[in-house]
């Protein structure tokens, strides 16, 4: 029984390889086409001749000019003395503008006048000068203890430049030779600068905002 069963797995394993051996070679499915028949192939510009070329691109070329642009308005305004109404005013200007920005510069003013003495060169020397003055009978004076004016004698500041001079001459007459100045102080401005098309009523915008003006400037 042993060897029956031998000698038949023998003949399938060589019916097996005689199978395998002589059976017709697979053919698979071809490759797929580009595109359906039915849609035109793609071709790309390097591959046509010159003419179709340029003729090609001549039609995909816009035919009209690109426009220039809306009529275009710059201009600086100012100046604004704080930041909130510069703040105030970018937010109310930021709608009609094309383009919008701010700067801060630096202003001297003048701030009425002063009548004083001249700084001595020390300290002490200020407050001997003030001893004397308050021995000739003079009270309505201090001596300035910091800043650029310091050890200076001051006799007061003054809005209107005729009451400076009055106190001068009061101080003269008690034979102090006080000298009068404009006084000046720098303080901050701000900026803003508009673009804008040209039909924009910055004046409105601001609704009535006094104090400030408009100067052209170049848009480039």
């Amino acid at each position: 029984m042993l060897r029956v069963l031998v000698l038949l797995l023998l003949a399938m394993n060589i019916g097996a390889a005689v199978w395998w051996a002589l059976r017709p070679p697979h053919v698979g499915p071809g490759p797929l086409p580009a595109s359906d028949p039915e849609v035109p192939a793609l071709t790309l510009l390097s591959e046509l001749d010159d003419a179709a070329g340029v003729a090609l691109a001549e039609r995909a070329a816009p035919h009209e000019p690109l426009d220039g642009g809306a009529p275009r308005e710059c201009m600086e305004i100012g100046p604004f003395l704080t930041q909130a109404d510069l703040r105030r005013a970018v937010g109310a200007l930021t709608p009609g503008a094309q383009r919008i920005q701010f700067r801060e510069s630096t202003a001297v003013v003048q701030r009425g006048y002063r009548v004083f003495l001249p700084a001595p060169p020390t300290r002490e020397a200020a407050l001997a000068e003030a001893r004397n003055l308050f021995g000739k009978g003079l009270r309505d004076y201090y001596v300035v203890t910091a800043g650029e004016d310091e050890n200076t004698i001051s006799f007061g500041l003054y809005r209107n430049h005729d009451n400076a001079v009055r106190r001068q001459q009061a101080v003269r007459a008690y034979g102090i030779e006080a000298s009068l100045e404009p006084r000046s102080e720098s303080i901050p401005q701000f900026w803003i600068d508009l673009d804008t098309d040209g039909q924009f009523d910055w004046r409105a915008a601001l609704g009535g905002y006094s104090g400030v003006a408009s100067t052209p400037i170049p848009c480039d």
